[in-house]
């Protein structure tokens, strides 16, 4: 496979990036299917951060929620490949595929996107390339909360950014202002999320302990007949703790040519926190020491509730054509929701369509991962000092160490039995959480969160201050120290962007001038020089 062209012609790849797009670009395992098919892929950066072009990432990540924040240490890679009969070529087909890398994860968007440009582009080469990507440089960049119009040949796609104060769960807000478009917008009711119901056809009775292993953070691959089926089932599976964010690696289709193989293949230490997507059979015997395999086939949408995939012991993984299965010794910690499952019996019975079942689905991994974090929160929320122990001339006391068998104590009376039906063993997963990268990555967000709002309350205590009163028994040094200490927080303030006031900084900003201005002459240009 070669990489034929990169446009814009200024967008840098390091070797080791280009040699892994290439293969990622293929399907590995021969299928004889010929015509078109669409997948998508992450990639880790190689060659230090080029964050150049993302002078607004700090402001996107902020208002965006934690789930489609931009990366900054990997590339998703959009493909849409096409296969077609070609006697001239030597294989007696031709394969081209046409890659869209960004590092954001708008899955639909880019998708829909690659519908409209790649049969034009396999039609009429780089000029079509040239005439899209001008089109999309005049896009403009994506405002959490802002509903944006991209016209791009001759369509314009409607799309809504999501925003981290949209209530979770919340449908999309239905049809904004069509100020008579025409031609009437392309709408894409959601720029990421995928049909769920679709993707876990095969597992849906197991959605409990899918769940619970991506909860936990667990070594997981998904074998599957193409990159198509394996990359969308690894996306609906990071996708299903939301709004919790899924802190572990991921690869929605992984192949055997990747420079991170062998890392992710040895087995001299336990395997990685990962989900992959794996479509080539050698990788039955390569990763069989993986703790939990799940192997569908293709998805055929049918009429009735698809075969469900079973349950198998791991030791069964042996040969090449292994059967559709979940293998894994995994116990769940919580017992299995039958009125889900029956709900969506119910929905297929009535022919309801799949979006209408996507939604039930999406609720009830909602509902469940609420309330498994809803405790937490309340307990996190009660480290934070007193609003009254902050007081303008101290450093804001520290937020208190999160104890694990505090937070347990308090789940007698406040755990998750207050909103969630399902019965089982929640402290054993709680505790087994503790252990995860999703505990971590959740507990330093919030930690920050938190550190920032002290910040922001001190900030507001010493603006309601008399610094006049302070300043009357205090020698020169102390009243210099405050000057540099109070400049230091308007910095950082205004850098980290804290939860703050405008007119809140303006007044620290007059507070200083005032100190400064009641100081001697020598002493003030010092610190104006400062």
């Amino acid at each position: 496979s070669l990489l034929q062209l990169v446009y814009p012609y200024d967008f840098r790849l390091t070797e080791k990036e280009k040699t892994n797009i290439c293969y990622l670009s293929f399907p590995d395992s021969y299928s004889g299917g010929l015509g078109d098919t669409q997948f998508s892929f992450r990639l880790r950066q190689s060659g230090g951060q080029r964050t150049a072009h993302y002078e607004d990432d700090g402001e996107y990540n902020r208002e965006a929620p934690l789930t489609l924040q931009r990366e900054s240490a990997h590339y998703f890679g959009y493909v849409y490949f096409r296969q077609v009969k070609d006697s001239s070529m030597k294989r007696g087909y031709f394969q081209k595929s046409l890659v869209l890398v960004s590092r954001l994860p708008y899955v639909n968007l880019f998708q829909s996107l690659l519908q409209l440009i790649a049969p034009e582009y396999f039609d009429k080469l780089e000029p079509c390339l040239e005439a899209v990507c001008n089109e999309i440089d005049q896009w403009p960049p994506p405002v959490p909360g802002q509903t944006l119009n991209l016209p791009v040949m001759g369509v314009v796609i409607q799309v809504r950014i999501p925003s981290r104060v949209d209530k979770p769960g919340s449908s999309p807000v239905k049809q904004f202002n069509q100020e008579n478009l025409l031609p009437a917008p392309l709408v894409l009711p959601s720029i990421h999320e995928l049909d769920l119901f679709r993707c876990f056809q095969p597992v849906l009775i197991h959605i409990q302990m899918l769940w619970e292993l991506m909860l936990l953070g667990e070594p997981v691959v998904v074998m599957a007949p193409s990159p198509t089926v394996s990359s969308e089932m690894v996306l609906a599976l990071t996708s299903c703790l939301a709004p919790l964010r899924y802190c572990c690696d991921y690869r929605p289709y992984f192949t055997i040519h990747d420079s991170e193989f062998k890392e992710y293949t040895t087995r001299t230490q336990a395997p990685p926190n990962i989900v992959v997507g794996v479509t080539n059979p050698f990788f039955i015997k390569t990763l069989q020491h993986w703790p939990h395999i799940l192997r569908v086939g293709e998805l055929r949408m049918s009429g009735d509730l698809p075969k469900q995939v079973k349950v198998k012991k791991l030791a069964k993984l042996k040969t090449l054509d292994t059967k559709p299965g979940i293998y894994t010794s995994y116990k769940t910690f919580l017992h299995k929701d039958k009125t889900l499952i029956k709900r969506l019996l119910k929905g297929i019975q009535r022919k309801r369509p799949s979006e209408v079942q996507s939604a039930l689905l999406r609720r009830h991994l909602l509902e469940l991962t609420q309330s498994f974090i809803i405790p937490l929160e309340h307990y996190i929320a009660s480290l934070m000092p007193l609003q009254r122990a902050i007081t303008p001339w101290k450093n804001p006391p520290q937020i208190r160490p999160f104890r694990q068998e505090d937070f347990m104590k308090t789940l007698e009376h406040a755990g998750p039995q207050l909103t969630c039906v399902l019965k089982g063993d929640w402290l054993g997963l709680y505790r087994r959480f503790f252990k995860s990268p999703n505990f971590d990555g959740w507990y330093r967000q919030r930690h920050k969160e938190m550190t920032q709002k002290l910040e922001a309350l001190h900030l507001e205590a010493i603006c309601e201050a008399n610094i006049v009163a302070w300043m009357k028994d205090k020698s020169e040094v102390e009243i210099v120290d405050l000057v540099l200490k109070l400049r230091e927080k308007l910095v950082r303030a205004r850098c980290q962007h804290l939860p703050v006031k405008e007119e809140t900084l303006q007044r620290v900003g007059l507070y200083i001038e005032t100190i400064i201005g009641s100081l001697p002459e020598d002493l003030q240009a010092v610190l104006h020089h400062h």
